[in-house]
């Protein structure tokens, strides 16, 4: 059914204008919001687009007066604007749509840079556009739209702040790494007057400070660096310390040509202060450049080896960028303009907290001193696992052998095979245990150092004496694998947290007759580290075995848990013969050390087939330090890993 509606009779004559008004707001509201095909939007989004890929032959472009300018062109400028961060084109993207008056129009984009270290930078720019004759929006080019503060002419430029490198920490919280003085030894080519005699006098000084350069200074091209340098320059030759320095300074200070400059750098207490272990810090090596190209830049100090390789990014913290605009100066070259357009300010590294002791640090250190073959000292504090030290040598040694040696433990490892036995029932201290001068398992003879036999005695006494064909015979009490479970009770082969790369041990199990009675004296299969024979050391002393304990900040996540209480009468047992080892066997050198009582037991290890070529290990205790001694080719203990150890228990009495 129809409806009907009113007529109205009297219209009012100011209709016709409103309805136009109308018509006209709707129409310009239309405009400012039309976002649909051939609007400034689409002209924008294209422009965008080529923005990033650098082609820009889908967009028109004109200048301020209209005048149409080449695609091409003004790729070209847009590179030259983005100057140092060209390569890394923005993120781009529209900010609403256009505002339209007439034939112009306003679009924002979005402008999101990733700088170097994933630091981003984000703004918005306007975009300009005007509708050409075709009724085709044109985008109004102009340097402003790359960066509002941007000119012709100009570019961006980049400016690194390094951050504050964070230090190691030892177990007092004191940086172990903090400025020292240091000497500059350089030459003044204008003063020498014969640099080949130079040269020799200088190489004969350097090697004579002690504890010797490592690596030697290498002296060969100063000739050629002085023969190429300005006569008033300083062609610097060494860093030193300032105690070694002054070691030579009487032999170099008027030496025709040498200048010296005093200053100060980060360094730790001495040059082989747990260098191993800690690693070094150097400026930025071609490898690191080219492996990490976002990460560095030339002159930054970067971690190398140990604690400062891997926890480099934790120390070095994230440095400052700055980005700045330049311009044209003379002769093609930019200057800087003073106007700063970004800035992130640099986060200082994070310092890493160890349980290092300097003192007992400097002492490890100290005791390896003398020694020119490969060797460790590493001290574990007993009460709580704390590492003390872990001293590598001869000097400062790069490899850390002290936590990732593999190597046979010797008769070191016959504390754990007593222990295994004192556990089974299988032997007292008091026992017969006969101690022949060979011993034969399967057609193999097992033999002692220097071949010598002591008859029926206790078992303490082949202990002490380091009996290798008593513990041959005693192999079999042991079974297929109780070397391996009695290992595994004191942390061999568990799984350590530690913060830094350990081996903890391989220790032979269900092997022959032959293995078996080798792994009982610390040969066969059985392989550990020094670190995870002080470890077990140290667990005989407590009375159970605890993880070491490295890192305190930041702590390890998932560190190995404690062990079981081990038993009372089998560790009672062990120590007292531990403690014979010192008073009255092979390590009795060390039984007027000053102080508490020392415990311990040699070790000559044999790693390969001919029985002249022995490592040499000590293993003990003196009041609530545990440590392990390793030396590389070492021969017998006595002569080489117990007067290690001897000076090293000097040095913290």
């Amino acid at each position: 059914m129809p409806v009907s509606y009113p007529v109205r009779r009297h219209l009012s004559p100011r209709r016709p204008v409103l309805v136009a008004l109308a018509a006209a707001v709707l129409a310009a509201g239309a405009l400012a919001g039309c976002s649909g095909e051939g609007g400034p939007e689409t002209t924008v989004d294209a422009f965008l687009k080529g923005w990033r890929s650098g082609e820009l032959q889908a967009v028109g472009f004109v200048d301020a007066t209209g005048a149409k300018i080449p695609a091409a062109e003004v790729t070209k400028e847009i590179r030259s604007l983005s100057g140092e961060l060209a390569d890394t084109p923005p993120e781009l993207k529209r900010a609403g749509d256009a505002k339209i008056t007439a034939d112009t129009a306003t679009a924002r984009v979005q402008v999101t840079w990733t700088l170097p270290g994933q630091v981003r930078w984000a703004y918005e720019s306007p975009v300009r556009l005007k509708r050409g004759g075709d009724d085709q929006w044109q985008v109004i080019w102009e340097p402003t739209i790359v960066q509002e503060k941007l000119e012709k002419g100009d570019r961006l430029a980049l400016r690194r702040d390094p951050a504050p490198r964070a230090g190691i920490l030892d177990g007092a919280g004191a940086p172990i790494v903090a400025p020292r003085p240091v000497v500059r030894v350089g030459v003044q080519p204008g003063e020498v007057t014969d640099v080949q005699a130079l040269v020799r006098q200088l190489d004969a000084a350097f090697r004579a400070i002690r504890p010797a350069l490592t690596p030697p200074v290498d002296l060969a091209d100063l000739p050629k660096r002085v023969a190429e340098a300005d006569p008033g320059a300083f062609v610097e030759v060494v860093t030193l310390r300032d105690e070694a320095y002054r070691q030579i300074k009487p032999r170099i200070y008027d030496l025709p040509g040498t200048k010296f400059q005093s200053d100060k750098l980060a360094l730790a207490p001495t040059r082989e202060f747990a260098r191993a272990l800690l690693g070094s810090v150097d400026p930025a090596q071609a490898d690191d450049l080219q492996a990490h190209p976002d990460k560095y830049v030339r002159g930054d100090l970067v971690g190398h080896g140990g604690l400062q390789g891997r926890y480099d990014d934790r120390l070095r913290g994230v440095p400052g960028l700055t980005v700045v605009t330049e311009h044209p100066a003379p002769e093609g070259t930019t200057a800087p303009s003073g106007v700063e357009v970004f800035r992130a300010e640099p986060k200082p590294g994070q310092p890493l907290k160890t349980t290092l002791d300097v003192a007992t640090q400097n002492a490890a250190d100290a005791a390896l001193r003398g020694e020119t073959r490969r060797s460790a000292l590493v001290a574990v504090r007993i009460s709580d696992g704390a590492v003390l030290a872990a001293a590598n040598g001869p000097g400062a040694a790069g490899e850390n052998l002290a936590f990732g040696a593999q190597v046979p433990p010797g008769s070191t490892f016959k504390m754990v095979s007593a222990l295994a036995l004192l556990d089974k029932g299988a032997v007292t201290p008091e026992a017969t245990v006969a101690c022949p001068k060979t011993f034969v398992v399967d057609g193999r003879p097992f033999k002692n150092s220097d071949n010598f036999a002591l008859g029926s005695v206790p078992f303490s006494t082949d202990f002490a004496k380091s009996c290798n064909t008593a513990f041959a015979s005693l192999a079999p009490k042991l079974g297929a694998d109780g070397l391996a479970v009695a290992g595994r009770t004191l942390g061999l082969e568990a799984s350590w947290d530690l913060g830094a790369d350990v081996f903890t041990g391989k220790v032979s199990a269900n092997g022959s007759a032959t293995e078996q009675a080798a792994a009982a004296i610390g040969q066969g299969t059985t392989v550990v580290s020094p670190l995870a024979m002080a470890g077990a050391t140290a667990a005989v002393a407590r009375g159970h075995w605890e993880q070491p304990k490295l890192l305190l900040d930041p702590a390890p996540a998932k560190p190995a848990p404690a062990g079981p209480a081990l038993k009372a009468e089998s560790v009672a047992a062990l120590k007292a013969m531990m403690r014979g080892v010192v008073t009255s066997g092979t390590a009795s050198a060390l039984k007027d050390v000053p102080g508490e009582p020392v415990y311990g037991k040699t070790g000559t290890a044999e790693y390969d087939n001919n029985p002249a070529h022995t490592h040499a290990w000590f293993v003990g205790w003196q009041g609530d330090v545990a440590f392990a001694v390793f030396v590389e080719q070492g021969g017998a203990s006595t002569a080489s890993a117990v007067p290690i150890s001897e000076r090293f228990l000097r040095a913290l009495a």
